[in-house]
């Protein structure tokens, strides 16, 4: 009659049944069979290992399942016949409760080609009853150990491999190329960081376009959370920002817009996005500014910094259809550039306590940087904050950044 054996994965080493200087405990094999003469054949091959694993039995599928609940094994060694399950029935029972163990199979002498299909079910390996001695058994249980942590290994890489996959659509989604046309009214630098956990994306975007009049339009904006949804849900926006404006949408209107999108798109009611949104007129060197609940921003100028918060109101999703956001007139020298940036730049702890950079030490840093190269300013404020922030394991969020200033072309115009 059927048996399933379990050795744990954390015990394996070079000896898959050593229990040496390095092993941290001995190796259990969990044995489910209801014939006890089945049984005592597998706990004499058992006893001839050489140091002898601890071996726990029980006698049935559902016992089985119990005990993968609370101990997860290395290994399962399964008969295809027991009371409660039959054939690759029993495979599939084990797979059910758990998937992360590798299984052999134990058949009959008739049942060959049973184990052949289990092989092809899920098994790592089979054995056929009356064939086997200790020397096979355990070269079959070491062999489904090292090759179920193949498959996991392998799977976890594909995984991995379309995560990545998934996080570069969705940076090209959330990171687009500025649509400036071959006449740009604006020099444009954008950079983004993603945090310490470089695996999950969030929701932090940012765009540009030029309009047919030369007009230019900018965004950036954060939406709350980390993770695919939190990213799908800013690539939204910034398509329906693009979109909008493109349309000739601006304004207050486009914020309402935006909002209405957010609602639509978001994963649960407590999702919001921070934005600012900025339209640039090359002729009057004037910069429109709404603002919806996001950081201030950078004035560059030949005089130094300055921090630059107009009146704004609250983010998107924070009092859907209520909210307001005015618009403020901002001037723009030839020489001088205004910085964006999400509130991953400043929120991130400094040091190895608990205290964060702020809005306050941002500035405090940034003022002690060289302003004329906006590429040059740019990587150095984002590397000093990594550089403070490396104590505490590194960026808490994402950074995304957006410095805009006029052409040399615009200059030239004026």
């Amino acid at each position: 009659m059927p048996a399933v054996v379990v050795v744990r994965s954390d015990a394996l080493n070079a000896d898959l049944f050593a229990a040496g200087p390095g092993s941290r405990r001995q190796l259990h094999i969990l044995l489910v069979e209801d014939d006890p003469g089945d049984a005592l054949l597998v706990e004499e091959m058992v006893a001839d290992l050489s140091p002898r694993p601890h071996l726990d039995w029980v006698r049935t599928l559902a016992e089985a399942g119990e005990r993968l609940r609370t101990d997860v094994p290395d290994c399962v060694l399964l008969d295809l016949h027991l009371p409660d399950a039959h054939g690759l029935e029993a495979l599939a029972g084990i797979r059910v409760r758990n998937d992360q163990v590798p299984v052999v199979v134990m058949t009959g002498l008739d049942q060959e080609r049973t184990g052949l299909f289990a092989l092809a079910s899920g098994a790592q390996d089979y054995l056929v009853k009356g064939r086997v001695d200790p020397e096979l058994f355990g070269r079959a249980v070491r062999y489904a150990i090292q090759r179920k942590q193949a498959e996991l290994t392998s799977a976890a890489l594909q995984a991995s491999q379309m995560r990545a996959q998934e996080n570069s659509r969705l940076e090209r989604g959330l990171l687009p190329t500025p649509l400036l046309g071959a006449d740009p009214a604006v020099e444009v630098v954008s950079r983004y960081r993603p945090g310490r956990d470089h695996s999950l994306l969030g929701g932090d975007f940012y765009d540009v376009v030029q309009d047919p009049t030369g007009i230019v339009h900018a965004i950036i904006g954060d939406v709350s959370g980390h993770g695919p949804d939190a990213a799908a849900t800013g690539v939204a926006l910034r398509l329906a920002w693009r979109t909008l404006v493109l349309s000739g949408v601006t304004g207050a209107r486009q914020l309402n817009l935006l909002e209405e999108v957010l609602l639509a798109e978001r994963a649960d009611q407590q999702t919001f996005a921070t934005a600012t949104s900025l339209i640039l007129d090359p002729a009057t060197r004037q910069v429109s500014v709404r603002r919806a609940g996001h950081p201030g921003m950078l004035s560059c100028t030949g005089a130094g910094l300055s921090w630059v918060e107009v009146p704004g109101g609250p983010a998107l999703g924070f009092v859907p259809g209520y909210a307001q956001w005015p618009a403020h007139e901002v001037a723009l020298a030839d020489q001088a550039g205004l910085m964006l940036f999400t509130d991953g730049l400043f929120e991130g702890r400094v040091g190895d306590g608990s205290t964060r950079l702020g809005e306050d030490g941002l500035f405090e840093l940034a003022q002690t940087l060289p302003t004329d190269q906006p590429e040059s300013f740019v990587d150095a404020l984002i590397g000093q904050v990594a550089e403070l922030s490396s104590a505490a394991g590194g960026l808490d969020d994402d950074v995304a950044i957006l410095y805009l200033r006029w052409s040399d072309v615009t200059r030239r115009r004026t």
